[in-house]
């Protein structure tokens, strides 16, 4: 296996290795998280991280890695050893970095029943997870977006808690479980839910690098590491070491960083203007002020080491919903921090008190060469450089049709989150708003089924449950303290959320640019793009004018592609109703074809006064007629009137009958009652 690629040979993303430095330096820190484009490095780094790490003194023979200074963060095997009078020898050995798979279950990620000492000895003995195989080491998770919802909730809640504790299949344990908790992954794919997001406590924003240089570097650096690994390691080997020194120090020193209360009024002053939500972001910022201290060798907070530190605490906090732009620059937080001085004028000189925290690594002393902060005295210069940009923007790649008026977004408001009955069909897409069954091996264990001679995701405690009335006779046969039979095996039963398709159908004409129609239809699809984010469903954008309609924005997972398609729809000319009906239609079919498993709902934006057809029918006569496909796939559809109630002459109730789909206005948009019908169409597609 070739050597890691050297973390200090990684060109620019300085950003991101300050993050993962200072997570390394105090791991109570929380983790981060590190979004951004294919390509960027995100994996490299957060495998490069643990190389830096010093070795680790160890219980020899425990498979959690306990710390022999701290029993009380043993495990239940250690303490159980040390009250029968053993005395526990130490080790040393390197520090680990396990790799969470996107694939990975929940009884893989906190540990279950050892089925084979069960089978063969008739004991219940715990089987180690990842979480313990990640004890005091690097947990690193890839496409942490892609996870179950309940396997990142599992990982988070350990993080915080330090432990794992097991209470499954009638086996009580518990464990230490103290890691780095990386995770990355790329916004275009999904993004995790807020309450999971505010989790992490460190959050890094990354793009490709611009400069033609840099990019020269990365492609000499990584042709080098490709034709000699090890040659190329050699060369940067003394840049790791410092590195490696730098932070065992920091980590001895961090204890005797020291904070006043000006500093802790300074904090909350800043959480508080900025109006993050809980109190999480606080502690985050003091701690990676306190490891950044320590880092530049220092007993005492400066503003320097608070501003870097609510610089990679704020990003992903700062959002109150996930279609929000959100752009802070280092130097409104200079401003901040600035105004919480003056509000809270305390001498700065009184210090609180020092953090207790572990200690990992010996002092070697060393100066690290490829420290990722300039001198506090130039970083005031930077005052107005974005450094903190949640989305990103992108230059725009031109409109999709010459001509037209540009149209702003209309108000858009949170519609509460939409929650559907169990499906009776077995699925393997995965969503969330829609509970399903499912044939993977992921999701929420709810019920067994017998399953003769098929071991595969079996239902222990249902197996031994179906053995144990015939134990007495099996073991006068084979002597054996618990004898299993291919007829006795049981296959979990799984529920989980299925995935929908929503194809977002827009009227772009003229008619739609009266009275701000457009603007508000902009709006509407702005609050049901917001849904649809937390929801984890397929988004697709149809529009239709002129004389034809568009497919906009293929479906994707992506809520941001579809935000930015939506920005850019100018309106203008007729309306081919018709026409947008035929292609929303191709595009679902198309759709179900390729992801048989998928719930698709159309919701279709319009007036409902179509004047171009595509056949030789009347407009509306040939809209109808196309609308009745929808019911005969069985495809369920939702239509929105955006009509003015003062001059609606019923167009659109006509269509949404064609369709046979409820037709609601703008204002009824925002209503609950609403959102329980359409909570009401997505039930009604489950059989």
């Amino acid at each position: 296996m070739p050597p890691i690629f050297p973390f200090t040979a990684i060109v620019g993303q300085e950003r991101m290795k300050r993050a993962l430095t200072l997570n390394a330096i105090h791991p109570q820190i929380g983790g981060v998280l590190i979004r951004g484009e294919r390509g960027t490095a995100k994996s490299t780094a957060a495998r490069a991280l643990a190389a830096l790490l010093p070795e680790i003194e160890v219980v020899a023979d425990c498979a959690f890695d306990c710390d022999p200074d701290r029993p009380a963060t043993w495990c239940t095997e250690c303490h159980e050893r040390a009250e029968m009078g053993e005395k526990l020898t130490h080790t040393h050995r390197r520090t680990r970095f396990v790799d969470l798979p996107v694939s990975a279950t929940e009884d893989r990620v906190v540990g279950t029943l050892d089925i084979e000492r069960a089978i063969q000895k008739g004991e219940r003995r715990f089987e180690p997870g990842v979480l313990a195989a990640a004890n005091r080491g690097v947990l690193y998770v890839d496409e942490v977006n892609l996870l179950d919802d309940h396997v990142v909730d599992l990982l988070l809640d350990a993080a915080a808690m330090g432990i794992n504790v097991v209470e499954r299949e009638g086996i009580s344990f518990s464990h230490p479980a103290r890691f780095i908790l990386i995770g990355t992954m790329n916004p275009e794919e999904g993004d995790l839910r807020p309450q999971l997001l505010d989790r992490f406590a460190l959050c890094v924003d990354i793009q490709g690098i611009r400069d033609p240089a840099a990019r020269m570097a990365i492609m000499e650096r990584n042709l080098a590491y490709e034709t000699n690994s090890e040659e190329f390691c050699a060369e940067w080997a003394s840049r790791e070491q410092a590195l490696s020194e730098e932070i065992a120090r920091a980590r001895d020193l961090l204890p005797e960083v020291g904070y006043s209360q000006s500093d802790l009024a300074t904090i909350a002053t800043m959480m508080s203007e900025l109006g993050v939500d809980g109190h999480r972001a606080d502690l985050v910022v003091l701690k990676a002020a306190r490891a950044h201290a320590a880092f530049e060798r220092r007993t005492r907070l400066s503003d320097h080491d608070i501003l870097l530190a609510a610089e990679l605490a704020l990003p992903h906090r700062l959002k109150r919903h996930p279609l929000q732009e959100t752009e802070v620059t280092l130097g409104d937080l200079s401003e901040r921090l600035a105004e919480a001085r003056t509000q809270n004028p305390v001498e700065t000189g009184e210090e609180e008190g020092n953090e207790a925290t572990e200690v990992v690594g010996k002092k070697k002393g060393a100066s690290g060469e490829t420290r990722d902060e300039e001198p506090p005295a130039e970083r005031t210069e930077v005052a107005r450089q974005p450094v903190l940009q949640t989305i990103p923007q992108w230059p725009s790649e031109g409109r999709w049709w010459e001509g037209g008026e540009e149209v702003a977004v209309g108000e858009n408001f949170s519609p509460r989150r939409l929650d559907t009955p169990l499906d009776r069909l077995t699925r393997s897409s995965g969503g969330r708003r829609s509970q399903t069954r499912t044939d993977r091996k992921s999701g929420r264990y709810v019920q067994a089924r017998p399953s003769p001679g098929d071991p595969s995701d079996l239902a222990f405690d249902a197996t031994l449950r179906a053995a144990a009335p015939h134990q007495k006779e099996r073991r006068r046969e084979g002597g054996l303290a618990l004898a299993l039979c291919p007829d006795d095996y049981q296959r979990k039963v799984r529920v989980r959320r299925a995935a929908n398709l929503v194809l977002f159908v827009v009227d772009a004409s003229w008619s739609m640019a009266v009275a701000e129609r457009m603007q508000a239809t902009k709006g509407a699809v702005m609050s049901l793009l917001t849904d649809a984010y937390q929801q984890r469903d397929r988004v697709g954008l149809v529009v239709f004018q002129k004389n034809d309609a568009r497919v906009v924005l293929p479906p994707t997972n992506s809520v941001e592609l579809a935000r930015r398609a939506l920005i850019d729809i100018p309106v203008g000319g007729k309306t081919p109703l018709s026409a947008g009906l035929q292609a929303a239609h191709e595009v679902i079919i198309r759709e179900l074809r390729q992801h048989p498993d998928l719930m698709p709902l159309m919701v279709l934006l319009t007036d409902g006064a179509g004047n171009v057809s595509m056949t030789n029918l009347p407009p509306q006569e040939e809209s109808y007629r196309i609308a009745e496909m929808f019911p005969q796939s069985h495809v369920r559809s939702v239509v929105i009137n955006m009509e003015h109630e003062a001059f609606d002459q019923g167009l659109a109730q006509a269509l949404a009958e064609h369709l046979e789909a409820p037709c609601y206005t703008l204002a009824e948009l925002k209503a609950e009652a609403l959102l329980r019908t359409v909570r009401g169409e997505l039930a009604e597609q489950l059989p």
